[in-house]
């Protein structure tokens, strides 16, 4: 599970910023500061970002999920903003299309096979607009870190279920 870990450290409860090189460079300098990235991680997530676009618009919410190549990362960590106000980000698979972001999840990946495996996990965590209201309105880092474990822990007992359910044959 990927944020049985998580650094309250990294966790922004009202993260003020108004564009996303603000946003990447509070939230990265956190990620260099604690030991997780290197001093070159900002200039790299602003480069990516610039290449491949990490917002989501999932309804009433928009999300983004910033990233760098892994030769920024030091160790793994992962760090959620609330934003105070919405930022506009460009949405994935886009060159233009904006979307006005509340919530950042930020990735600092050390090892290039579990990119896509956590960002299949956040999107599956994420697009389950209950949890992420809870994010939202979440009164503290510890309860923002509630919501998303326990959404990682219903969907691994899901699994587990589908797992063990035997497949009905005809």
């Amino acid at each position: 599970m990927i944020w049985e870990e998580l650094n309250e450290n990294l966790v922004f409860e009202s993260l003020d910023a108004k564009s996303t090189d603000a946003i990447f460079e509070q939230m990265g300098r956190k990620m260099i500061d604690g030991g997780f990235a290197k001093e070159s991680y900002i200039e790299g997530l602003k480069k990516r970002e610039a290449e491949f676009p990490t917002g989501l618009d999932l309804g009433e919410i928009g999300v983004a999920i910033p990233h760098t190549e892994v030769e920024f990362a030091l160790q793994e960590a992962f760090a959620i903003a609330r934003l105070k106000e919405p930022v506009s980000f460009i949405q994935m698979g886009s060159d233009d299309e904006p979307v006005q972001v509340h919530l950042v999840i930020m990735m600092c990946v050390k090892h290039p096979h579990e990119h896509l495996e956590h960002l299949t996990r956040i999107l599956k965590i994420i697009q389950d607009t209950n949890t992420l209201k809870r994010i939202l309105k979440a009164k503290g880092r510890s309860e923002m870190i509630h919501a998303l474990k326990d959404k990682e822990m219903e969907l691994e007992i899901e699994a587990i279920r589908c797992q063990d359910t035997p497949s009905i044959r005809a």
